[in-house]
């Protein structure tokens, strides 16, 4: 049995109907109750549903947000994160200017977007959120990512563009498929590095590990552990880094994952 699962969020926890089935619940309370640590691994920040989520899957455990710039204790609120440097910052503000894109600051529990254009909005209530345009000024912790939130086919110019010196990845979600989200965040920091932060704390290996996901920016986390799993709605990159495939999302694909981790380590 694998003691810890890391698990995306976006196509991987939620599906098109933008919250965990029952069948999903189901099948982590059994991997609860078998004594496995279920961690939440997104680009999503702490709030609203995804934090709970979170304290649901592992109330006293670590979680993994901001695509890896912060480790965050659902039971403490301690946060072991990565601070976004401020010329990457004032790049990125270039960047949206430029180009009209819409670009986002967090801190590890706050969002703030100064936009009121519809991918702004759409995006808040995909986390579970009323938009309130806000400044990043308005943070009162360290920034630890950006986020550019532009129409799903500007994906690869927004990567392109990321400044020198930061680290860039893209994300997806079923439930707002005309957008994508593309994380700016501290060189070097990927959903892969958290884990390994994660199973350190722990006392596991990276072969301990099950990494559930289906986007790009799973691609790292899943080569990194020893069983990457692929959603069958999974990026062909994703699929391509996974080492086994599960059903779709909208079939309870995480419920398969979990089922399988007993038999695997």
């Amino acid at each position: 049995m694998l003691p810890l699962i890391c698990i995306d969020v976006d196509g991987t926890l939620l599906g098109s109907s933008g919250v965990p089935t029952d069948g999903v619940w189901t099948a982590a309370e059994a991997a609860i109750a078998r004594g496995q640590h279920l961690a939440i691994c997104t680009a999503r920040v702490a709030v609203g549903p995804t934090w709970d989520y979170a304290r649901r899957l592992d109330p006293a455990g670590w979680h993994i947000f901001h695509s890896g710039a912060a480790l965050i204790n659902a039971e403490t609120l301690e946060v072991d994160g990565e601070v976004v440097d401020e010329a990457t910052i004032t790049a990125c503000e270039r960047l949206a200017v430029e180009h009209g894109w819409v670009l986002e600051y967090y801190s590890a529990f706050e969002i703030a977007c100064p936009s009121t254009e519809p991918l702004a909005v759409e995006h808040a209530g995909l986390l579970g959120l009323a938009h309130q345009p806000r400044s990043r000024d308005d943070l009162t912790g360290p920034l630890v990512r950006l986020q550019f939130v532009v129409p799903i086919e500007d994906t690869d110019a927004v990567l392109a563009a990321v400044p020198a010196g930061a680290q860039g990845t893209a994300a997806t979600s079923p439930a707002l498929d005309h957008a994508a989200f593309i994380s700016v965040t501290k060189a070097g920091v990927s959903k892969a590095t958290a884990i390994a932060k994660l199973a350190h704390r722990l006392g596991f290996g990276p072969e301990a590990v099950m990494m559930v996901g289906d986007g790009q920016n799973d691609v790292s986390a899943m080569e990194s552990v020893g069983w990457g799993v692929a959603m069958g709605n999974a990026d062909p990159t994703a699929l391509a880094a996974s080492r086994l495939q599960v059903g779709h999302v909208d079939d309870d694909g995480l419920a398969d994952a979990l089922t399988l981790s007993v038999d695997l380590g």
